[in-house]
């Protein structure tokens, strides 16, 4: 792959380090739980109410314990990751309420979108993992959401997934599901198979239900993105650099919990941080300024030695327009030249993380198929100066015909799947615009989808579990 660029100095990096130690042993952070509570203080940390007040050195030996690569685990094993190091995962969209349709009207999305962007994403050659809440099911009640969501993630894709972060109950259900499916809790602290979303909540404050979360995982040795979405000029300051040392202060926090609960674990350093438009009170994504965020966030992550989260196909728009377009470009372009490692939201969005659009997905993938031969950068072998060739077509001549053209041109040229590229004529015979192209698209994938197999005493016992678990949170 291409080599990654820095946006920042080595000084600047290290201005952003300490001044994030700064904040943690000065201001320190909040954590609304108990156990989490109980663990810093046993580690020596001083715990004032709920605020804990970080020593520096404690925190750098915390953090250096996190492994720089691990291997997250497929039920099909071709489709294992290795997160961090030079390699790069794409994801679908996630927690999304709505669902934006092609004719630009709004919708509360359901449990079969969730399962449909699901399919789309195990279809895909350009994403990696299937990510986690690709869309609320907002028809499934919210105590056994987490339940619907992972067994549909189990059945209709041999991918990777993540799991639930909605509290330590519910964080368990996963990792027994994961269990379920790979032969044991043993076999999965060995091999971690989830991987969780934790939040922070800027400024300063993890809640209980996040931090539920994040002990479970680390007691069960999956997966982790510790993250913080500071909104400069709103949860966050209006500065670049005071906003950035604010995220970098929440995230080491977080880091630092797990591995103090279970050193090793493996955490990927993670940024949704973006500005407020000042105009509206909103918060904005699809700006260089929120690009900046996710850029920087690779090259701090590469300062502690860990993997990175951030950037996505990101968009303020409402429909697929240009706007969606050129923004989208943009953010994951950015994260994929500076190193990111793990980028959620990499389709599907739409208007600053609050909707998912069918046709917006099928755009971004193409965008993703793009990026990804890009980094692959270009083969200088001897074969491919094609010195041979030329010197046989010569001056004057085309190379339509040569044999090399035909052993090469598969490989060398990225086939595009949604763009067009006919002529005036060949294109008005329709006459379809990039958003008719991307809905008939994703409707003919899922007319064609198929479910990869699951073995069947592993499938009856996801059923019963689920089954089980459903009926006593229904009943409670």
């Amino acid at each position: 792959m291409i080599p990654k660029f820095n946006v920042l100095t080595p000084d600047q990096v290290q201005q952003v380090n300490d001044q994030s130690m700064r904040i943690l042993e000065e201001i320190g952070v909040e954590f609304s739980y108990q156990p989490a509570l109980d663990v810093l203080q046993a580690k020596g940390q001083r715990v004032e109410g709920q605020r804990v007040y970080f020593q520096r050195k404690f925190v750098e030996e915390q953090v250096a314990k996190a492994p720089a690569e691990f291997t997250l685990h497929a039920r099909n094993p071709e489709n294992n990751l290795v997160v961090g190091g030079e390699n790069i995962i794409f994801m679908p969209g996630y927690g999304s309420p709505f669902i934006h349709e092609a004719d630009g009207t709004r919708r509360n999305s359901n449990m079969a979108d969730y399962e449909n962007f699901v399919k789309l994403a195990h279809m895909s050659t350009n994403l990696h993992m299937t990510g986690g809440n690709a869309a609320e099911p907002n028809d499934v009640p919210d105590s056994i959401r987490h339940l619907k969501m992972t067994y549909s993630s189990i059945t209709l894709s041999d991918k990777c997934f993540m799991g639930s972060a909605s509290g330590y109950d519910k964080a368990q259900d996963n990792i027994e599901m994961a269990a379920i499916l790979f032969g044991g809790k043993d076999v999965i602290k060995e091999k971690p198979a989830l991987i969780c979303l934790i939040n922070s909540v800027t400024p300063l404050k993890y809640d209980d239900r996040m931090l539920g979360a994040l002990m479970a995982y680390a007691q069960s040795g999956q997966a982790m993105v510790i993250a913080s979405l500071v909104m400069a000029g709103s949860t966050g300051p209006a500065t670049m650099a005071g906003a950035l040392a604010l995220q970098n202060a929440e995230v080491l926090a977080g880091i630092t919990l797990v591995q103090s609960i279970n050193p090793g674990n493996p955490v990927v350093y993670g940024s949704t941080s973006a500005i407020t438009d000042m105009q509206t009170g909103s918060l904005s994504i699809g700006n260089p300024e929120g690009a900046f965020f996710t850029s920087a966030s690779a090259q701090l992550a590469r300062f502690y030695r860990v993997p990175s989260r951030g950037g996505g196909g990101l968009s303020d728009s409402k429909i697929v327009d240009a706007q969606a377009g050129y923004e989208s470009m943009m953010t994951l372009m950015a994260a994929s030249v500076t190193g990111i490692n793990f980028v959620l939201h990499t389709a599907g969005i739409l208007q600053y993380f609050m909707a998912m659009s069918y046709e917006k997905f099928i755009v971004d993938d193409e965008i993703a198929g793009m990026i990804l031969r890009y980094l692959k950068g270009i083969d200088f072998s001897e074969d491919k100066f094609a010195y041979d060739v030329i010197k046989k077509v010569g001056p004057g001549g085309h190379f339509l015909t040569q044999k090399h053209t035909k052993q090469n041109h598969a490989k060398e040229f990225r086939r595009v799947q949604l763009s067009d590229r006919l002529s005036y004529d060949g294109w008005g015979k329709e006459g379809l615009d990039t958003n008719k192209r991307a809905e008939r698209k994703w409707k003919a994938l899922l007319a064609e989808f198929q479910a990869p197999a699951l073995d069947s005493n592993v499938g009856q016992a996801l059923q019963a579990f689920v089954e089980k678990k459903t009926a006593e949170y229904l009943k409670g």
